[in-house]
């Protein structure tokens, strides 16, 4: 399955992105089970010395070609939560070199190969935990994975964490829960209320670790979009409108996210809070 949502970018090259995360173990759990991290891929070229007038050019080469953000929650209630979201963070890291030399730009051709390659690394990570706790019972997470190599983003989801991105005031979720009482609600089942009521929006469906099914999708972004990754410790106490308020208003991305974790805590903390936010620049005057 994928989702693409087009934009209309003039230019090829990457703007600047401003990128933060925020983990906090929240108000009532005593470990955090939840893991994170944002890595830039970058050319290897660095400028040392020249007698170039203009050097912008070979500037770029310092720039990043991509970024990967990732959001990962340990399963609660199953043990090793905490070692299952750090094996899958971990495994992904460990391969990103080979993404990097993978795809460069928006080359349709080599496209589906770049997903299927960032695909292949959260089934390693699925294999792995797999292989060492078995495939029930043992220790799962979740796990949303954002490539954005300008200016397509490609998604990588299991379980429900979420992604969402804010353009021009309206805040979007780009991925789906895969919960129990989503899954009940899409089919006509049962309604919201009554999934809600009997618990099911906190059993997964999918999860690393356990019966897995990883969902992909396309996001084209634009200069000015805000890029947010959260775990349900943020979204199970934040409703979208006050998200939005809170991404819209912060003048970057590490006071973004220290506003969400702080309201989530505000709200009740009940669960383990983490938060990645890019800011992408707004597009250079015309004058």
């Amino acid at each position: 399955m994928q989702t693409r949502v087009d934009a209309d970018v003039s230019g090829a090259a990457p703007p600047r992105l401003d990128c933060h995360g925020s983990s906090h173990v929240g108000r009532v759990r005593s470990n955090n089970e939840d893991r994170f991290a944002i890595i830039a891929l970058q050319h290897a070229a660095r400028l040392l010395q020249t007698n170039l007038g203009d050097t912008s050019i070979l500037e770029r080469l310092e720039r990043p070609v991509a970024h990967v953000f990732i959001a990962a929650d340990g399963v609660g209630g199953a043990a090793g939560g905490e070692e299952a979201s750090s094996l899958a963070v971990g495994t992904i890291v460990e391969y990103l070199s080979e993404a990097a030399n993978c795809y460069r730009g928006t080359d349709a051709a080599r496209e589906q190969e770049f997903i299927d390659h960032l695909t292949s690394r959260v089934e390693e990570a699925n294999s792995r935990l797999v292989a060492e706790y078995g495939r029930t019972g043992g220790p799962a997470t979740t796990l949303t994975m954002v490539t954005l190599v300008w200016p397509r983003a490609y998604v990588v989801h299991v379980g429900d964490s979420r992604g969402y991105f804010l353009r021009r005031g309206r805040l979007r979720q780009f991925t789906a829960d895969q919960t129990m009482g989503d899954l009940l609600v899409d089919i006509g089942e049962l309604s919201e209320e009554q999934a809600a009521k009997r618990g099911l929006y906190n059993i997964l469906t999918s999860a690393v670790g356990t019966g897995m099914a990883p969902v992909v999708g396309v996001v084209d972004l634009e200069p000015a979009d805000v890029l947010l990754l959260c775990t349900d410790g943020l979204t199970k106490h934040v409703p979208d409108p006050r998200i939005t308020e809170l991404l819209a208003a912060a003048p970057d991305a590490e006071s973004a996210c220290r506003a969400l974790v702080d309201e989530a805590l505000e709200r009740g903390g009940t669960d383990n809070v983490t938060v990645v936010v890019a800011r992408v620049a707004a597009a250079a005057s015309s004058r």
